[in-house]
């Protein structure tokens, strides 16, 4: 089994990087969604959050009002801390349960948006980085995602720039030309992870 760490700036096309290598086979296990699986109603992980927050972080229907939690978090480290200190153990557990599932010659894609932050490159055979300019993401958060230009500016500027995320890759995908020259770059990325992992089977 190859484990890979995916990852990227915001607004760089990490999501239609994680469909083609999973549309050729990849394993993807996607950290973000897991984070929301953990603390869907009815889990210890809500439950923990309600615990650490109080009632006010639920909707009316009983589900985490993650725009709330957002404002909370967002505003205060120590706060932000508590809720990583409940969410990450949870995703990492989960994330290890989906991994043990692969076969031996699996590429094993572990999709980190967070991975250059949080220095998690270590714990990978390698990692892949999606490049583009960020030009090219304010361009694509503000036209595809309809942010506003501050808020995408504050989004980017929130995460590692594009020097710290290239210093970890092994490999790079240069996502800041158009969708159609981004497939062929895939392909050729994904031939070279094949063979590595089934150097490893």
């Amino acid at each position: 089994m190859l484990k890979v760490g995916l990852t990227g700036g915001i607004g760089a096309g990490k999501s239609e990087v994680s469909r083609l290598l999973v549309s050729y086979g990849a394993v993807l296990i996607d950290a973000d969604r897991i984070a929301r699986e953990v603390v869907e109603p009815g889990t210890p992980g809500l439950a923990a959050v309600v615990a650490a927050f109080g009632e006010d972080v639920l909707t009316a229907e009983g589900t985490l009002d993650r725009p709330r939690l957002g404002s909370i978090v967002f505003a205060d480290p120590e706060r932000l801390a508590t809720l990583n200190a409940i969410v990450h153990p949870l995703v990492g557990a989960r994330s290890a349960e989906l991994e043990g599932a692969a076969a031996p010659g699996d590429v094993v894609i572990h999709d980190v948006p967070l991975l250059t932050e949080n220095g998690l490159a270590p714990l990978y055979d390698l990692v892949v980085v999606v490049d583009a300019s960020p030009e090219t993401q304010l361009d694509r958060l503000v036209r595809l995602r309809g942010m506003a230009a501050d808020e995408a500016g504050a989004r980017m500027a929130a995460q590692a720039d594009r020097a710290a995320r290239l210093e970890i890759a092994d490999l790079v995908i240069d996502n800041d030309g158009p969708l159609d020259a981004l497939e062929p770059q895939v392909r050729k990325v994904w031939d070279e992870l094949a063979r590595r992992a089934a150097e490893t089977a």
